[in-house]
């Protein structure tokens, strides 16, 4: 573990477990964005709350729902990416969970997720024991959605101040094909037109 990491881990681990309710400040920040799909997660990977451009864009979720346990349990979890994209979630999303429980090595929900899908996952199991750490930053991800088509989005993470949570943001530059169909996805919101008459 490097010297900046020991850090990052002593301060958040003197500040204790991050709290699943969403901190004020991201709230607002997340009820201001109208036009882009925007998310707060926590950094075990749960979805805490979602703006309606994100429910349009990756579907609604309840709480509790974890969308590294999906990622890796679930075939309907990896629909949205195209399929060369998915190794590299796979190791996005395991070197995320390695830094946090690197961070917070006491963590006890974090250590039965990790167990959890070490048995449930060979991929994961494989990737775990690569000991890649990895932590969110701005990046391009492509998702594939039923009606809109292929969107090749922006994303920032925006770190919460203990790091326990962070605010993701979709974007597309305007003049692009991915910013015409990111309007087309707010106008059609949640309307499902895949469905025949």
């Amino acid at each position: 573990m490097s010297i900046t990491l020991r850090r990052a881990a002593g301060r958040r681990e003197r500040r204790g477990y991050p709290t699943q309710h969403v901190r004020p400040g991201l709230l607002m920040v997340l009820d201001r964005l109208h036009d882009a799909p925007a998310q707060v997660l926590s950094d075990r990977g749960e979805v805490l709350a979602q703006n309606a451009m994100a429910v349009a864009l990756t579907g609604e979720h309840q709480p509790g729902y974890n969308i590294i346990r999906s990622w890796f349990t679930a075939p309907e979890g990896r629909a949205l990416f195209p399929a060369e994209d998915h190794e590299a979630h796979s190791r996005s999303h395991v070197g995320q969970l390695r830094a946090v429980l690197a961070a917070r090595p006491g963590d006890v929900a974090l250590i039965a997720l990790v167990d959890e899908l070490r048995a449930a996952s060979e991929e994961f199991d494989l990737l775990w024991a690569q000991h890649v750490v990895a932590v969110r930053r701005a990046e391009h991800k492509r998702f594939v959605h039923p009606v809109v088509g292929e969107l090749d989005l922006e994303c920032e993470a925006l770190l919460s101040a203990d790091h326990g949570q962070v605010l993701v943001i979709h974007t597309a530059r305007p003049g692009t094909d991915a910013y015409e169909r990111l309007q087309l996805l707010r106008v059609v919101g949640l309307q499902d037109l895949t469905v025949g008459p």
